[in-house]
């Protein structure tokens, strides 16, 4: 079984690419050692149709079998990265690869990554497959739905044992360039199937990869070589564009000032609904009247600007930025600080679109309040059923990433529907009763055929609600004259 499986994962790696035929037989050594095995029988089997998730679920059954390491996901993850990295060439030879198709076209040097990144098992493409995914249309466009099934649950066994294992400081965080082949620990994922791209952004070293848990397609992160904190300030606007203006097809995006403590921005090749959004109210800031600016038709409170030169956007997004920082606005409720904590800071994402420099910049506010402890401009509590946690950069631009929980309270949920049972019984799925009571009454008919479709619609609809919850400038009339308020001190 074991040279069976070995043989499949060696012809996996040749098929895809990871692996040169000339290197079959060093390839099968690498694994059979890290299985401590001495011998090898060149075994008959099929080798057409090869699928990799069954490949290594033997390996890890022997793996397991033979002591080699506990049935536990934890294990497993570590271990068979490390048996996947047994295919792959050394990070320089990736990166010589990358720029050569670079040299062809930025698209297909990502093109080329992106399926390496796949292929090598580093994005996990079965499990990816399990997350949910629906649209859902709003007046401010199409937007996405997903629940995130792809990471793994925690693993009990890997949680006992991270907590009598020594403290590691090594790498510092996930996002560090010390995470290239890595072996892992339990409290910290395997990367020895990870291959960096080293790039210059801002005449500084940066590295270029794949998110593993992709939430759209080719969603990318760009991280700094040091270990320095994200802060939104005029070199962000510098360095989102010094990336866009070697991979035009991408976008690039920050979240806003941030407790993480590592600089990066996402990006990728998408299109979210916030993109299409259009600009409903045009203004023109002195001084900067080559610069197109405008509001976008958008629940959170965006300003859009746009030109062919690059140094201009820069220029007044900095502006609006310095602006925003110290903008008060008590009759909207708006606070620069108090306290002595500020407040008011921006989400920027950039572009390329019809070879003119974009930018959209959410303006954000964190204040709280007795009644909105999590903060004003947070979804606020009755949404918490379905999304309690923090709106940050992808669903800024209309992608919901909703927790794994929701794919079995649905579940029961339609059970109850159906059933015509009380779904305040059950505690599992108490805390969507009031929600479900509010949207039943609107359905003149509900069955198994349409539940399904009914309750993603309603979850899609609080989601549009969080993300007005988010924007500090509601889309009312009320909220757009005082949107133009802080618009007139620009």
């Amino acid at each position: 079984m074991l040279y069976e499986s070995i043989k499949k994962l060696v012809q996996y790696g040749i098929d895809t690419g990871l692996t040169p035929e000339c290197e079959r037989i060093y390839t099968t050594n690498l694994l059979l050692d890290v299985f401590h095995e001495d011998n090898w029988e060149d075994v008959s089997c099929d080798l057409t149709d090869l699928v990799l998730e069954d490949i290594l679920a033997d390996l890890l059954k022997e793996a397991v079998t033979r002591g080699i390491i506990e049935d536990s996901i934890g294990y497993r993850d570590l271990f068979d990265t490390r048996l996947m990295n047994c295919l792959l060439p050394r990070p320089a030879q990736v990166q010589n690869d990358f720029w050569r198709h670079y040299q062809e076209s930025p698209e297909s040097a990502t093109q080329f990554y992106y399926k390496f990144s796949q292929d090598s098992d580093y994005i996990r493409r079965y499990r990816i497959k399990k997350d949910r995914r629906w649209t859902v249309d709003t007046d401010y466009g199409t937007l996405d739905i997903t629940i995130n099934l792809s990471k793994p649950e925690k693993d009990p066994k890997a949680i006992a044992a991270a907590r009598n294992a020594s403290v590691s400081a090594y790498p510092k965080c996930q996002l560090c360039m010390e995470n290239e082949g890595y072996a892992g620990r339990l409290d910290h994922p395997a990367r020895e199937n990870h291959r960096i791209i080293p790039i210059t952004v801002n005449d500084s070293k940066w590295g270029f990869q794949y998110s593993p848990y992709v939430y759209y397609n080719e969603h990318c992160i760009v991280f700094n070589g040091e270990h320095t904190p994200m802060k939104i300030e005029r070199q962000t606007f510098v360095k989102l564009f010094d990336f866009i203006k070697q991979f035009p097809h991408y976008f690039l995006g920050s979240n806003a000032d941030s407790i993480l403590s590592h600089d990066h921005f996402q990006g990728g090749h998408y299109t979210f609904a916030m993109e299409k959004a259009p600009v409903i109210q045009e203004f023109t800031v002195k001084g900067f009247e080559d610069v197109t600016a405008g509001i976008v038709k958008w629940p959170l409170s965006v300003i859009r600007l746009q030109s062919e030169d690059v140094t201009r956007v820069i220029d007044l997004a900095d502006h609006i930025l310095q602006a925003w920082r110290g903008y008060t606005d008590e009759a909207a409720f708006i606070f620069a600080e108090t306290g002595g904590q500020p407040h008011n800071t921006i989400t920027p994402i950039a572009r390329m679109r019809d070879g003119k420099y974009e930018l959209d910049l959410t303006l954000r506010n964190n204040i709280t309040t007795e009644e909105h402890l999590l903060g004003v401009y947070h979804p606020h509590k009755e949404l918490h059923h379905i999304k309690k946690e923090n709106i940050g950069l992808i669903e800024v631009m209309g992608l919901a990433v909703l927790p794994a929980r929701l794919k079995d309270e649905l579940e029961l949920l339609k059970t109850y529907i159906l059933e015509k049972k009380d779904i305040r019984s059950n505690e599992t799925i108490a805390k969507h009763a009031d929600w479900t009571e509010s949207f039943l009454p609107s359905y003149p008919e509900i069955n198994a055929e349409n539940v399904t479709h009914i309750l993603e619609q309603e979850v899609g609809k609080v989601f549009c609600q969080v993300l007005e919850d988010a924007g500090v400038y509601k889309c009312t009339d009320e909220g757009l004259a005082a949107f133009d308020r802080f618009v007139e001190t620009l």
